[in-house]
């Protein structure tokens, strides 16, 4: 049985890989998992990668999108508790993929007040065409 880190740590890794499964960085999460789970063996890894991808694809295309990310998370928990209790050794790999994880789906929040004739337009990514009323602009 895992102590109260461990599990933390595996909870923590099962939702960030869950989340990572719907951001542009699901690529470089999904060989950084499998990775540690393969311990090194090229079919440990391709399988583990293997699975990783059904999860994606269970996600992406379930009907109700909330209960299975729940229950993707719950998978990848259990995994990941599996893997930590067997192959306690790979805590500190585990640790540093789910930190770096993280970082490719941070979220900033933005808040912009405009008061009496003020307009504003606010653009996280991407591109936004703006008219305030008959002045044209672009911003990128």
């Amino acid at each position: 049985m895992l102590d109260a880190a461990l599990m933390a740590l595996a909870s923590t890794g099962g939702n960030a890989l869950v989340t990572a499964m719907a951001t542009d960085g699901w690529e470089s999460a999904k060989a950084r998992i499998a990775k540690i789970f393969g311990r090194g063996k090229k079919t440990a890894t391709q399988a583990a990668a293997a699975r990783l991808e059904k999860s994606r694809t269970a996600l992406r295309s379930a009907p109700d999108p909330g209960q299975a990310q729940a229950e993707q998370q719950l998978i990848w928990r259990t995994r990941l508790a599996d893997l930590l209790e067997q192959h306690p050794g790979t805590e500190s790999d585990l640790r540093a993929a789910i930190t770096e994880i993280q970082a490719h789906f941070l979220q900033i929040n933005q808040q912009a007040n405009a008061r009496d004739q003020a307009q504003q337009a606010v653009l996280g990514q991407g591109t936004m065409n703006v008219d305030f009323g008959g002045q044209h602009g672009q911003a990128s």
